[in-house]
């Protein structure tokens, strides 16, 4: 029952805390105490580090930790053609009081083109130093739109927003293709907004901003669907399911049920990382969707504190998962990253990585070798 091909029984999301030393070295560089090749030859370094950790205790898709950017989503987005990052007050507020730096994001002129990202150099360079599955992580296209709606994309830019749901559709889809073609066979899209929308508060500020939030996982699965519309046959994409994940404090609550048939059975990917370590996520009755031939990933161990879980509760968790899908459909990974932004969660470094060997041996102990 183990996997050869992604998602890996044993799995994980993709971000990594960041060491001392980068996070010493982006200092330096923001203080203009060194270049940007002198802060890039650090982060090779840093990331060949965990590339090697990763291989360590047993991973079979590696990342780069998301160890260049500062931020999961607006690093990628913001060097799309027609988007910018810009200073601003975010809406969508973390609990707890404290929140990622106020950057939101903003379409400035008409999306659609594509004229190569930075982050295929990234992916090239952990292809060329991993001698397992290199594994590519962007946000989904609904990055761009949920936090601010309207604010977000002006009507003086797009006045219709179905051509800006098609228009950005085609830039996924052609940024996609730049990845695939760089060799990448496993990308995944981080997706927070499909959970967002199972959240009545969250819901409510969208109603409150005047749009609809009955139409937008309808309207985002068309962009997801069109951006794997011209990939390999060999190529998988996976979808994060995440109700956020800063310094070890979240966003949303709410179960899958809202977005369940949809999210399984209308977006074309081939498996879900969906987020379940905590009551907050609801039960596992929304699998009851997953159709034939799609992996669910339960994220059982979580990245928000260095405790171990118990291996025995892990394990009668996915039996309880496996009375509404397949144990044949399931895998095993922490329920998001370990370091969404630069900044990183409240867990030590060996923690960190404790967590993911435990991922690794269960899933060895539940599916085999």
């Amino acid at each position: 029952m183990q996997r050869t091909k992604p998602p890996f029984r044993a799995d994980q999301v993709g971000s990594l805390l960041r060491s001392s030393a980068l996070k010493d070295a982006r200092a330096k560089r923001a203080a203009g105490e060194i270049s940007a090749e002198q802060l890039k030859a650090i982060e090779d370094r840093e990331i060949e580090a965990l590339i090697k950790k990763q291989e360590a205790v047993g991973l079979k898709s590696i990342t780069d930790g998301e160890n260049r950017r500062k931020s999961w989503q607006t690093d990628f987005v913001a060097a799309l053609p027609g988007i910018a990052a810009v200073p601003g007050q975010r809406k969508v507020a973390f609990q707890g009081g404290v929140q990622p730096q106020q950057l939101l994001i903003r379409v400035q002129d008409k999306v659609g083109g594509f004229d190569g990202h930075p982050m295929i150099e990234h992916f090239k360079f952990l292809a060329a130093h991993t001698k397992q599955t290199p594994k590519m992580t962007i946000p989904s296209p609904s990055a761009v739109h949920f936090r601010d709606g309207r604010d977000a994309v002006p009507v003086s830019v797009y006045p219709d927003i179905e051509d800006f749901y098609r228009d950005l559709g085609q830039t996924y889809r052609k940024a996609v293709r730049a990845f695939a073609d760089a060799g990448c066979r496993y990308l995944q899209l981080d997706e927070v907004n499909f959970t967002y929308l199972c959240d009545p508060t969250l819901v409510q500020q969208v109603r409150d901003r005047g749009e609809d939030p009955d139409t937008l996982p309808a309207a985002y699965a068309r962009m997801i669907n069109a951006a794997m519309s011209d990939i390999p046959s060999d190529m998988a994409i996976t979808m994060h399911l995440c109700r956020g994940n800063f310094r070890s404090t979240f966003i949303a609550s709410g179960g899958y049920e809202p977005v369940a048939e949809l999210l399984f059975n209308t977006i074309n990917v081939h498996g879900y990382f969906m987020e379940y370590d905590s009551e907050r996520a609801g039960g596992f009755e929304p699998l009851r969707f997953v159709p034939k031939g799609k992996q669910v990933v339960l994220g059982l161990v979580t990245s928000k504190t260095g405790q171990l879980e118990s291996r025995d509760t892990i394990k009668r968790r996915i039996e309880q998962a496996s009375k509404f899908v397949p144990l044949d459909q399931i895998c095993l990974s922490p329920q998001c990253g370990f370091a969404s932004s630069e900044e990183g969660n409240i867990i030590a470094e060996d923690e960190q990585w404790a967590k993911l060997r435990m991922v690794v041996e269960l899933a060895e102990e539940i599916w085999g070798r």
